[in-house]
């Protein structure tokens, strides 16, 4: 999704990424222009500073890492998934307006 977001400004207007690992986008996040957000899980340290390095990365204002406490990688423990969802739904509906 971030390449897409540095590739494609015109279109993507909003980016979430749910645990993943944004530091793969590498050379691209610099070029994201799309407010982006960041989900992971408190329990997931590795993934945790992957997605800060990337983070860090990114040049534009709207951007945010949200940690979901308790949670690991899959977001599988009771009630993460539905933070997870509730997070996501709160930034696309802030930004796809």
């Amino acid at each position: 999704a971030l390449v897409a977001a540095a590739k494609k400004q015109e279109i993507v207007r909003a980016v979430v990424s749910r645990g993943g690992r944004p530091d793969l986008a590498g050379q691209y996040l610099d070029k994201v222009r799309a407010p982006t957000l960041f989900i992971v899980g408190g329990n997931d340290r590795p993934v945790i500073g992957m997605n800060q390095e990337a983070f860090d990365k990114l040049k534009m204002k709207d951007k945010k890492i949200e940690i979901v406490p308790g949670a690991t990688h899959l977001f599988e423990e009771p009630g993460k998934l539905q933070d997870v969802a509730r997070l996501a739904c709160g930034w696309f509906e802030r930004y796809l307006h």
